[in-house]
């Protein structure tokens, strides 16, 4: 079993995002060394990616122990040579969906998307999520992400938190990339509108 060390699990940088075979050896071997490290190394992305999605330390926490978990299960299924955090974030994804479904929670949206035709997904404006700089802000973005449909909030977190490409968040959420382009924009447009005041986001 792996054990996670919490600390400092806010602060994320910059992973490895390839593993090399002999790493990979060890860890299907069940190394603990090895595990230890990979753990260490992702440990803050997953934890951080889940506290945007469900805005609650504690349940972030819990799931993050529970997607280490699964890696170690399934570890396996990996192939090396692919790139380690959409792998990560496919388990991470999984967990939480799995957890919703125990808890039997409710999902709601805030409003219907609006349907919009022939729109381009380039544009070059700061994110919502970038834009808002001080804490107080930063809190306000948290409680807007958690009001946003959660695979609206999933995709746009991947986009311009954890810089996934389209076509990776595409794979993780199992929709074709135009419909993550889409989600992302929407997502945009609706964080927009709820952020209006607390930073330039258009």
């Amino acid at each position: 079993m792996v054990y996670l060390n919490v600390t400092d699990l806010s602060t994320t940088s910059p992973a490895p995002d390839l593993l090399a075979p002999e790493v990979h050896e060890r860890l299907v071997a069940g190394d603990e060394a090895a595990w230890y490290s990979f753990v260490q190394t992702y440990e803050g992305r997953m934890y951080g990616y889940l506290y945007r999605l469900e805005g609650n330390s504690e349940d972030a926490l819990d799931l993050t122990q529970e997607v280490f978990f699964r890696a170690w299960r399934s570890i396996r299924t990996f192939r090396p040579g692919e790139r380690v955090l959409p792998w990560l974030y496919q388990v991470a994804r999984n967990t939480q969906i799995e957890s919703h479904r125990r808890k039997q929670l409710q999902r709601f949206s805030l409003e219907e998307a609006r349907e919009d035709a022939g729109f381009e997904v380039t544009s070059g404006a700061r994110s919502p999520v970038q834009a808002a700089e001080s804490a107080d802000a930063q809190d306000r973005v948290q409680r807007a992400l958690l009001r946003l449909p959660a695979e609206y909030r999933e995709a746009v977190v991947l986009r311009f938190v954890e810089d996934l490409s389209y076509d990776e968040i595409a794979q993780i959420q199992g929709v074709a990339v135009g419909t993550a382009k889409s989600r992302v924009f929407r997502a945009k447009e609706q964080l927009a509108d709820l952020l209006a005041g607390v930073a330039d986001v258009h």
